[in-house]
């Protein structure tokens, strides 16, 4: 008798312990917020959105930051890393009116300074450290390049007690003399090894030389590469390297998260993303590629098909991204499809799939895009199109992080193990049916011109994913010796 055994492009399936529904999922039993030496004010706040009990990275970090020792925290992205050195950073800062500010030298300058890589990761980190002090009356300054350079002038001249924001433009206002460390106490470096990745660990040294030597200094990093190792040893005292992990999982992706590959013809991709879209139970849904092009181009066919997408690349202006973003995170759109900017610093909340349409270069950058899903201990599903081309780049990664699959299985849109692996009901077609087009698309969105100036305005071409600046095209009207042909029914 022969057994036939269907095919799977499966490579990692999602713990069952690991994958929950349940928000706090990931907290350490039987300890709390209230059981640390913060202030109250940061504790209840904190209670205000539901946060009660600590992540293992933020519960261990808390005491030694708390203490005021330097630290190099290492943690899969999303592990809650931000509120593991966002609140020893609040904690230890004076607000107005607060007992101490009388006392400061320099009220009003900064006291705290947050170095991130990208805008994105800016505005997630600002936000929850606004969120945690909601309470107090702390003034948190957001400076990244992509928008106006008025008004965080402005802000910064009123005063700021937590700056955070990118390294080039933070060494910009230091030039403009608008931007003063002198009295800064808490350095936190986030995401270090993309910082190197970008090519920003220069800058990131000119910044901490404006600093104090005194200061309390927190470096956070998925990886450790040489120079990010170098950079700790210059820079920090006797730190401790705090490294969350859980010791049954011995994946180095998020053990929620079910991995699956499959290798996809080129013009096939489209075809079978239109399906996986229509997953039974698939929610918020990121989709990467190497390219800003493949990025408008998957957008815009996606738009054709009936789905709710948005855009979100290099060549859009802060407000075209923000206004995508701020669609994603409101569900005004579930598929945001980007190229890897955008695999830092999003943390949004119940995306359920990650797919990349395009092989990731390397597995550093397959870890940051996977990991948008299964954040905070919630389920995920991570699919990934190996095109032949991408043969070579996806075997180093394969072999990277131990996956044991060197050749993806080959698959179609109509493969039936693709149906199986991520439960496609039988029958859907590489459209949305028009009854399942409920969401309001990004138009119902609203623009804002964060830039002063009109770059932000081709977000219009995002719906759609358009490289075009958002312009309508113009029909284009053959030729045939100097008279025009009419081409409308080709």
């Amino acid at each position: 008798m022969t057994i036939h055994v269907q095919p799977t492009g499966i490579v990692a399936r999602a713990s069952a312990d690991a994958a929950s529904p349940e928000p706090q999922s990931m907290a350490v039993p039987g300890v709390h917020f209230s059981d640390f030496d913060l202030r109250d004010e940061i504790v209840d706040a904190l209670r205000d959105v539901g946060i009660t009990t600590p992540f293992p990275i933020q519960a261990m970090t808390l005491p030694v930051a708390l203490a005021g020792r330097d630290i190099i925290g290492q943690a899969k992205t999303g592990t809650g890393k931000t509120l593991g050195f966002g609140l020893p950073l609040l904690n230890g800062v004076i607000a107005p009116g607060e007992e101490g500010w009388e006392k400061l030298s320099h009220p009003g300058k900064p006291q705290a300074l947050v170095v991130v890589p990208t805008r994105e990761l800016a505005l997630q980190v600002a936000g929850d450290l606004e969120a945690a002090s909601r309470r107090r009356n702390l003034r948190i300054v957001k400076v990244f390049g992509g928008r106006a350079y008025e008004p965080q002038v402005e802000a910064l001249k009123v005063g700021a007690e937590v700056v955070v924001g990118t390294p080039g433009r933070m060494i910009d206002l230091i030039r403009h003399k608008v931007l003063d460390l002198s009295r800064v106490r808490t350095v936190v470096l986030d995401e270090a090894d993309e910082m190197l990745d970008l090519g920003f660990l220069p800058d990131v040294e000119k910044l901490l030389a404006r600093t104090p030597a005194t200061r309390h200094t927190m470096l956070f990093s998925a990886t450790m590469p040489g120079p990010v190792v170098a950079l700790a040893r210059r820079y920090m005292s006797q730190p401790t390297h705090i490294r969350a992990a859980d010791p049954h999982d011995t994946m180095k992706t998020v053990a929620s998260v079910t991995q699956v590959v499959y290798r996809a013809h080129a013009l096939n991709k489209m075809e079978m993303l239109a399906r996986i879209l229509q997953a039974r139970g698939r929610g918020l849904t990121m989709v990467f590629a190497r390219t800003k092009r493949t990025v408008a181009s998957v957008a815009e066919d996606l738009a054709h098909r009936g789905f709710a997408v948005a855009a979100i690349h290099g060549d859009l202006g802060q407000g075209a991204r923000e206004q995508a973003l701020r669609a994603f995170r409101n569900g005004k759109v579930d598929v945001l499809v980007a190229t890897d900017v955008a695999a830092r610093g999003i943390d949004v909340e119940d995306v359920t799939h990650v797919i990349n349409y395009q092989c990731p270069e390397d597995e550093k950058i397959y870890l940051h895009r996977v990991g948008r899903t299964g954040r905070a201990g919630s389920g995920g599903t991570a699919v990934t199109f190996v095109d032949w081309d991408d043969t070579p780049r996806w075997s180093l990664i394969n072999k990277a992080l131990g996956f044991g699959n060197a050749e993806p299985v080959e698959t179609y849109h109509t493969s039936a193990h693709l149906f199986s692996d991520l439960d496609i009901p039988e029958g859907v077609t590489g459209r949305l049916p028009r009854g399942d087009r409920t969401r309001a698309g990004l138009e119902a969105e609203e623009l804002e011109d964060v830039e002063g100036d009109q770059r932000g305005r081709r977000a219009r071409g995002a719906r759609g994913g358009s490289d075009d600046g958002g312009r309508r095209r113009r029909p284009r009207r053959r030729t045939r010796g100097g008279r025009g042909t009419d081409t409308s029914g080709s």
